[in-house]
């Protein structure tokens, strides 16, 4: 496909990936130099492939910058790094911090209730995300300045590696220097232990692997919750319902993290030519599988652009992916954007939004600015 796509898939992408979705549900991007999967079927058989669709590629930036880890890898190598942190990212670990979240979700909304405005992004989704990715990997006592210097550096790098460029001078000190905390805090950390220990990962090994669910975990978390804080602001009616029960918010979170995963795509390569859709994919394309368009097929979720709570498969939704790259954090991330939605519904009732920027990005996606004030 020759046209221009790429400004349209990181603006508002949805009436574009509706039309690929009903003309050609795989399609060749020229601009990405990849092909788009859209359809739900499609996206899940893709993810659920990885012999036929991997990771393992040379090409995959990040692995240059933070080597191997369970992001880049597949197979028995790919089990052997996510294995382990499997437990503490399990639903019981995250169900025993769930006071804690919700403590300090609270403690970040009422650090705002005494001024007049403020952006929900920096002042609760942001600094909720890295408090309880900090805390879970034991690294409280690194300052969230610092952990957010290192995951600045290393995001950077990415990009530049993406681009075709050497991993920069800054992003290996950032990751140098998260191997020290990490190296510093693992004797003593109820998470690193045992994992030191018993797994059979290297040093090397479990750090690379920590930057993955550290900046990971900040990213893609910070994004949703203030992508929920947007829909709350933008629907009022829907605001009020919620005020008024609140055991409707988990159907709620489920609905703004299909119509708008802050993770917009995931990549795969092809390891052998594959005909699917009628599309003939050769060995070594990028495959590229669109989660936001497989999340709004109308087989699957009738109505699909509507806020629906609901909603009988709310979480047949592939906003944390499929296969055995599912996101290892989707329970925390759960917890995060509900109990974020919780503290603003009860601390914030008499605040409207002031700047409510568009949700945008090719591959992450959230409002740059989320901001409310005191009606």
């Amino acid at each position: 496909m020759s046209r221009a796509l790429v400004g349209e898939l990181s603006t508002d992408p949805h009436p574009l990936l509706r039309e690929l979705r009903e003309e050609s549900p795989v399609a060749r991007i020229d601009e990405l130099d990849a092909w788009l999967v859209t359809g739900h079927a499609l996206c899940t058989e893709v993810m659920r492939d990885p012999a036929t669709y991997t990771v393992d590629d040379p090409r995959f930036s990040t692995q240059q910058v933070i080597g191997p880890s369970m992001l880049s890898l597949d197979g028995v190598e790919h089990r052997r790094h996510r294995d382990p942190f499997g437990p503490p990212f399990g639903a019981a670990r995250i169900r025993e911090i769930e006071d804690r979240a919700r403590e300090e979700a609270r403690r970040l909304v009422a650090g705002i209730v005494d001024g007049e405005s403020a952006d929900l992004r920096v002042a609760v989704a942001a600094p909720l995300a890295l408090h309880m990715m900090s805390d879970l990997l034991d690294l409280d006592d690194v300052r969230p300045e610092d952990i957010l210097g290192w995951y600045h550096d290393i995001v950077d790098a990415v990009h530049v590696v993406t681009l075709g460029g050497e991993v920069p001078e800054p992003g290996l000190r950032a990751f140098a220097a998260l191997g020290d905390a990490v190296g510093s805090s693992a004797g003593g950390s109820q998470l690193l232990a045992p994992i030191a220990g018993d797994s059979g990962l290297s040093a090397e090994e479990i750090v690379s692997n920590v930057a993955v669910l550290l900046f990971g975990g900040i990213v893609t978390t910070e994004s949703s919750i203030a992508i929920a804080f947007r829909y709350l602001l933008d629907h009022p009616g829907l605001r009020r319902r919620l005020e008024t029960d609140q055991t409707l918010v988990p159907r709620f979170v489920e609905e703004t993290l299909r119509l708008e995963p802050s993770a917009a795509v995931v990549d795969r390569y092809a390891t052998r030519d594959v005909v699917i859709a009628g599309a003939a994919i050769r060995r070594g394309d990028l495959v590229r599988v669109s989660l936001s368009a497989a999340n709004r097929d109308p087989d699957v979720f009738p109505g699909p652009d509507e806020i629906d709570l609901t909603r009988a498969n709310l979480r047949q939704s592939l906003t944390f992916a499929r296969g055995p790259h599912a996101c290892l954090g989707i329970h925390l991330a759960r917890l995060e954007a509900r109990v974020a939605v919780e503290a603003f519904l009860g601390g914030l009732s008499g605040w409207e939004a002031e700047r409510l920027d568009p949700i945008g990005g090719l591959v992450f996606r959230a409002p740059a600015t989320v901001r409310v004030a005191r009606a």
